[in-house]
């Protein structure tokens, strides 16, 4: 059921849905989410069921405001703070140590928990009306089966799920992909899946170096090796490689994508040639939905131009190099 997230009558139902433990899909400014209420952890096993997730695999749990993610919090640090001042609401989300007794299911039984602030004005609608009925938080992993593509229009949800989830129509979502991860509950800030935000930016706001993914790192949402899929095969390649393999006479007859920056359709004949945008937050954008789209299409393969190995790459590079592996 497709409803318009701009009537408060609409958002009134599907907070209504949350309440009663039932899920519900919605817009964010990153992805659409499936979400659930997270203070029900029968309500929560209904979207790992849902998606084919593992259980094991954490959600991210939705807030309105950070005085709504304390009470998920064991503590808050001074650095988890600080970046959300700076970035929330917005595409962040951050994880701390988890208040025992709280969100267990969403948080896959880990001693910690990851919260995030949208800032879709739908989002916050519906999170607001849900809080109004008791609804502490919600646990929200993209909208679509697990490893697939993550939708970002809410007819990728209906196409996912069938017309029997309320899913609250808030138009493309501006982000594009998954919201930036940063692990603040070891005592130092720690990256765990790129995004729009780029680490000078995150540096910035935490006023300390923000680490890399180590090993004692906490499991989070996204970041297995093999993620965000297409139903064709993804081959990652440079674009001198990409330009030879489109040179070779006699192709595979196989139906051929490619969606390139800096390889001209010119070099492709016959083949389903799609541009990617050559700045990092429009590639972003439309990373999602081209894929999607090439589906859709029919293509059996996708050749994707490696992005540059630059900072605000880095959200686009990981989900392309976590699709390439599945």
């Amino acid at each position: 059921m497709l409803l318009d997230g701009c009537d408060e009558n609409a958002v009134a139902q599907a907070a209504d849905r949350l309440a009663a433990g039932e899920l519900v899909g919605f817009p964010t400014e990153t992805v659409y989410g499936l979400g659930a209420r997270a203070d029900d952890d029968a309500a929560v096993a209904k979207v790992f069921a849902a998606k084919g997730r593992p259980v094991d695999h954490p959600l991210i749990v939705h807030v309105t405001d950070a005085a709504a993610a304390r009470p998920f919090a064991a503590e808050w640090p001074a650095v988890a703070q600080r970046l959300c001042a700076a970035f929330w609401p917005g595409p962040l989300t951050v994880i701390v140590l988890r208040r025992p007794g709280m969100a267990a299911a969403s948080a896959a039984g880990q001693d910690s928990i990851g919260l995030r602030c949208p800032a879709h004005p739908v989002a916050q609608a519906l999170l607001r009306a849900a809080a109004q009925r008791g609804v502490a938080g919600v646990a929200a992993p993209s909208a679509n089966r697990f490893g697939r593509i993550s939708p970002t229009q809410a007819l990728h949800v209906v196409e996912e799920f069938g017309d029997a989830l309320l899913v609250l129509e808030g138009g493309a979502c501006e982000g594009g992909i998954e919201s930036t991860i940063v692990d603040c509950s070891r005592g130092r800030p720690v990256l765990l899946r790129p995004g729009v935000l780029t680490l000078a930016q995150l540096e910035a706001a935490a006023g300390e170096p923000v680490h890399a993914r180590d090993a004692a790192a906490p499991r989070a949402s996204g970041t297995l090796e093999a993620h965000y899929a297409p139903r064709a095969k993804l081959r990652l390649m440079t674009s001198d490689a990409l330009r030879a393999a489109l040179q070779v006479p006699g192709r595979p007859p196989l139906k051929l994508a490619v969606y390139s920056r800096t390889v001209p359709k010119s070099a492709a004949p016959g083949v389903n040639h799609r541009v990617m945008p050559m700045q990092a937050v429009q590639a972003a954008n439309e990373l999602f939905s081209t894929l999607r789209e090439l589906d859709a299409e029919g293509a059996h393969l996708i050749w994707v131009e490696e992005p540059p190995a630059t900072p605000e790459w880095a959200g686009v590079r990981d989900r392309l190099q976590r699709a390439a592996a599945s």
